[in-house]
C-alpha cells in the first residue's frame, strides 16, 4: 500500500513538473506533504532534507559564484572574450569554451548569466542573430557543469548518495575524466555543426531596450594615480579600450568646451564624457579615474562599506521633474550621489548637477545598500535592477580566487568535506568584504533549496518502501537478453529524459536509489550507475523547461519550445555514444 501511494505521489509530481504551471519548489512541497499525511514520511523527519549536506553545499556554491562576480574576475574574462573577432564559428567556440570552464567552478546558471550580455553584445556588433549564439552557450554551461563536483547540484547530490552507500563520497575531480570527455565532444559538435541546425531569429527586447537608453553624460576626475595623468586628450581612448566622447574639460573651476587634443591632463581635472553603460564601465575601471558625483561617503559611517551603484528611471509622478540635482540637494535629501544621466532623443551638454530632470531620464545613482532602493522609491523613480552596474568598484580578484582555491584544495586533499569547506569559504568572502551580508541571501536560489530539501525525503521514501527496487527490477527485466552496459545506457537515457521535463536535482534524487538497486541486482559496482545518472542529470537539452540555463536564453534568443530538440537531440545521442564507453573505462562494472 505504501509503495502504491509513493508511486501515485511521484506521478502527480512528475505531471506537475512537466506541466510547468506550478513552481517546482511548490510541487516538491506538495509531494512531501502528501507522503507526510499518508504516514510514509514520519512527521519528525519531514524537514530533515534541509539539513542534508547537498543542500548546504549548493547554497554555498551560489554564494561563492556571486562573490566571484563581485571580485571583478568576470569583467576581466568578458573583456578578453570581446576581442575574439567577427567570425561566427570562432565566437561560438570561444564563448562556449569560456562558459563551460566557468561552469566547472561556479554555478552554471550564474556563469551563463555573466556571459550572456557579452554574447548579445558580440552578436549585435557582428550583425549575427542572437539565436545562433545563445543556445550554444546555454548548452555549454550544462556541459561544463558536469566536469567537477561543484559544477552542478546533481553532482553534489550524487556524491552524497555514494557517501551514504560506500562511506566515501565522490571527490572534487572524480567527475572530470568522464565529464571532460563528454564536454569536449559536445562543444566540438555545437561549434562545428550544432549551431547550424538552429533557426535565425532575433530575441525579445531586453530591459535596456524598453527604456531606449542613449549614452550617459557623466563627469570623472583625474586622480594622481590615474593612467590619464600627463597624457594628451587624444590618447584617452587608446589607453582604455573604451568608446567615449569628450564633451568638455573643467580645470580650476573653468569650463573648456572643446579641449585641444594635444592638451595634457592634470590631477583634479574633470572630464565631461558621453558613453554608453558598457563603455563607461570599461573606461572608469581601466583608467583609474573617479566618478565625481558629489562628496564621497564617510568611510567611518555605518554601512559605508556596502555602497551600491544602481540605475533608475524617472517616472511621471516624480518630484525630480523640472528640478536639478543641485537645486533639490539630492545628496542631503535622499542620501544619493548622481553619477551620470542618460536621456532619450536629446543630447545633454550641461554639467550633470545643472540638468533639469524629465520623465524617462535614466540616472546612475550611488548610495548605501541598506537604503538605496527606499531612496529611489521616495524620488518617484524605478530601479533597473536587471542592469546593475559595478563601476569603479575595487577589484578583489586575487583575494576571492585565493579563498576559493584554498577551499578546493582542502576538499581535494581530504582536509575538509565539501559541505564544510565551501560554507567556510563563503563566510571568509563575507569577512573579506568581497560579498555583503545582504548579497548572501539574494544570491541563493531559494526555490532550488526548497526543492532539494523537500525532494530528498521523497526520494528516501521511494527507497524505503521498495519502489526503487521494483523499478530497478523492471529495467533489468528489459535488459535480460543484453549485456550490463546496455542497462547502463538505459539508465543514462531514462535520466536524460526525466531531466528534460523536471528539475535536474529532483531527477537525480529519484534516479540515484534506482541506479543503486540495479547495480546491487547485477552484483556490480554502483559507481558507473551513479556516474551515468550524474551525466544524464546534466543533459536537459530537449526543452526550455528542464534547466534554468535553457529558460534564460529563450526570450533573448527568440526561441520556440520546438527549437531546442533541433540541436539537443543529436547532442544527447552523441553524449550517450561517448559517455557510456567513458564511464565503463574509468568506472568499470
Amino acid at each position: 500500500m505504501d509503495q502504491t501511494i509513493v508511486f501515485i505521489t511521484l506521478v502527480i509530481a512528475l505531471f506537475l513538473f512537466a506541466w510547468g504551471k506550478v513552481r517546482h519548489d511548490i510541487v516538491a512541497l506538495i509531494a512531501l506533504f502528501l507522503l507526510v499525511l499518508a504516514g510514509i514520511v514520519p512527521k519528525d523527519h519531514a524537514f530533515t532534507g534541509f539539513s542534508h549536506p547537498a543542500v548546504v553545499t549548493v547554497a554555498a556554491v551560489l554564494i561563492i559564484s556571486r562573490a566571484l562576480m563581485n571580485s571583478g574576475l568576470i569583467d576581466v574574462i568578458a573583456s578578453w572574450v570581446m576581442k575574439v573577432g567577427k567570425k561566427l564559428i570562432v565566437q561560438i567556440f570561444v564563448l562556449t569554451i569560456v562558459v563551460a570552464v566557468a561552469s566547472a567552478f561556479m554555478n552554471n546558471v550564474g556563469a551563463l548569466a555573466i556571459l550572456m550580455p557579452v554574447a548579445l553584445y558580440i552578436a549585435r556588433k557582428s550583425g549575427n542573430a542572437p539565436s545562433y549564439i545563445l543556445m550554444p552557450i546555454a548548452f555549454g554551461s550544462l556541459l561544463g557543469g558536469m566536469t567537477t563536483l561543484i559544477g552542478t547540484p546533481p553532482n553534489i547530490i550524487i556524491a552524497t548518495f555514494r557517501g551514504d552507500e560506500l562511506g566515501a563520497p565522490f571527490g572534487m575531480f572524480d567527475f572530470s575524466p568522464v565529464g571532460i570527455g563528454v564536454a569536449i565532444a559536445g562543444i566540438a559538435f555545437i561549434s562545428l555543426i550544432g549551431w547550424r541546425l538552429l533557426p535565425k531569429r532575433q530575441g525579445e527586447a531586453s530591459p535596456e531596450d524598453l527604456f531606449q537608453i542613449n549614452d550617459y553624460i557623466t563627469e570623472v576626475r583625474v586622480t594622481k594615480d590615474s593612467k590619464l595623468k600627463g597624457q594628451a586628450v587624444k590618447e584617452i581612448q587608446k589607453l582604455t579600450d573604451a568608446d567615449i566622447k569628450i564633451l568638455g574639460l573643467i580645470r580650476n573651476k573653468r569650463r573648456i568646451h572643446a579641449p585641444d587634443p594635444e592638451e595634457d591632463l592634470k590631477t583634479n581635472d574633470i572630464l565631461i564624457l558621453e558613453a554608453d553603460s558598457d563603455d563607461l564601465k570599461t573606461f572608469v575601471n581601466n583608467s583609474g579615474v573617479k566618478l565625481v558625483g558629489g562628496k564621497q561617503f564617510r568611510k567611518d559611517a555605518i554601512g559605508s562599506k556596502d555602497i551600491a551603484i544602481t540605475e533608475a528611471v524617472v517616472t511621471a509622478n516624480s518630484p525630480l521633474i523640472g528640478n536639478t540635482a543641485a537645486g533639490i540637494a539630492m545628496r542631503s535629501r535622499y542620501g544619493l550621489n548622481l553619477l551620470a544621466i542618460a536621456r532619450q532623443e536629446k543630447k545633454l551638454r550641461q554639467r550633470i548637477d545643472n540638468i533639469r530632470f524629465k520623465v524617462g531620464d535614466v540616472l546612475l545613482l550611488q548610495g548605501r545598500v541598506n537604503n538605496i532602493n527606499d531612496a529611489i522609491t521616495s524620488m518617484g523613480s524605478l530601479p533597473l535592477a536587471e542592469r546593475g552596474m559595478k563601476i569603479g568598484a575595487p577589484r578583489q580578484i586575487f583575494l576571492a580566487l585565493g579563498i576559493f582555491g584554498s577551499a578546493i584544495v582542502s576538499v581535494v586533499v581530504g582536509l575538509l568535506p565539501v559541505n564544510i569547506a565551501f560554507p567556510l569559504a563563503a563566510l571568509l568572502l563575507v569577512l573579506a568584504s568581497v560579498i555583503s551580508v545582504r548579497e548572501i541571501y539574494t544570491s541563493v536560489d531559494w526555490p532550488v533549496i526548497i526543492l532539494l530539501g523537500a525532494m530528498i525525503p521523497v526520494g528516501e521514501a521511494l527507497e524505503t518502501t521498495g519502489g526503487a527496487e521494483l523499478i530497478a527490477a523492471q529495467i533489468m527485466s528489459i535488459g535480460t537478453d543484453f549485456p550490463p552496459w546496455v542497462i547502463l545506457a538505459i539508465v543514462l537515457v531514462v535520466t536524460m529524459f526525466l531531466s528534460d521535463v523536471i528539475n535536474n536535482a529532483a531527477t537525480v534524487v529519484l534516479m540515484a536509489p534506482i541506479g543503486i538497486s540495479i547495480a546491487t541486482g547485477l552484483n556490480a559496482s554502483i559507481d558507473p550507475f551513479l556516474m551515468a545518472i550524474a551525466v544524464g542529470g546534466s543533459c536537459a537539452f530537449l526543452t526550455p523547461i528542464g534547466h534554468q540555463s535553457n529558460t534564460l536564453v529563450m526570450g533573448p534568443g527568440g526561441y520556440k519550445f520546438s527549437d531546442y530538440w533541433r540541436m539537443g537531440l543529436p547532442l544527447e545521442i552523441l553524449i550517450v555514444v561517448t559517455g557510456v564507453p567513458l564511464i565503463l573505462y574509468f568506472w568499470p562494472l
